[in-house]
């Protein structure tokens, strides 16, 4: 498969050459497949296969009426980014950990956030659409949120496709203590 830095290169290959001639119909259809192809296969876009191996708990929350809809941002550790503790104490979590304005979304709710399933992670694995209302911050007012990514700007990569977006969001219940690791979240 290619990577994103190759379907770009690809796409700017191809529309810059043959500088003003026609390019026949099946040619520019079989590009544009290429394409969708490579980006479909990058991190952080949404694998469709992973989302039909939904829970039942997980198709009844992607399917119900969201009880929020937030505009997202996303944050990372490092070089400017967070450090430290979320609100709630804990060491925040990549890629689960929600900073949220308590308002609006309490903190220590487990959240659904239907955009996020199948989300293809910079490991390979897909996300399960479970993050955790841990922190909050200065800027966060209304029905924003911001999603931590990790550690460093290229942590954020994979959740790119979701920054400055408005997300639907499910509630799926409370957590005691701290967000869980990665490994246990989703059960």
């Amino acid at each position: 498969m290619l990577s994103t830095a190759a379907a770009l290169a690809m796409l700017w290959t191809m529309a810059f050459s043959g500088a003003g001639e026609p390019v026949p119909y099946e040619t520019a259809v079989a590009r544009d497949a290429a394409i969708v192809e490579a980006a479909a296969t990058a991190p952080g876009s949404i694998d469709s296969a992973e989302t039909a191996d939904l829970s039942a708990e997980q198709l009844e929350l992607m399917a119900g009426d969201p009880d929020w809809r937030a505009s997202a941002r996303l944050y990372h550790a490092g070089g400017g980014g967070a450090t430290g503790n979320d609100s709630l104490g804990c060491r925040p979590i990549p890629m689960r950990t929600v900073a949220v304005d308590p308002r609006v979304i309490p903190r220590r709710t487990k959240l659904f956030i239907r955009e996020t399933v199948g989300l293809r992670m910079a490991d390979g694995t897909v996300h399960d659409g479970y993050w955790y209302a841990s922190d909050t911050g200065g800027a966060i007012k209304g029905a924003k949120i911001d999603l931590y990514t990790g550690h460093g700007r290229a942590s954020m990569r994979p959740a790119m496709s979701l920054n400055m977006k408005t997300l639907t969001i499910a509630d799926a219940g409370d957590f005691d203590g701290c967000p869980p690791a990665w490994e246990t979240a989703s059960n």
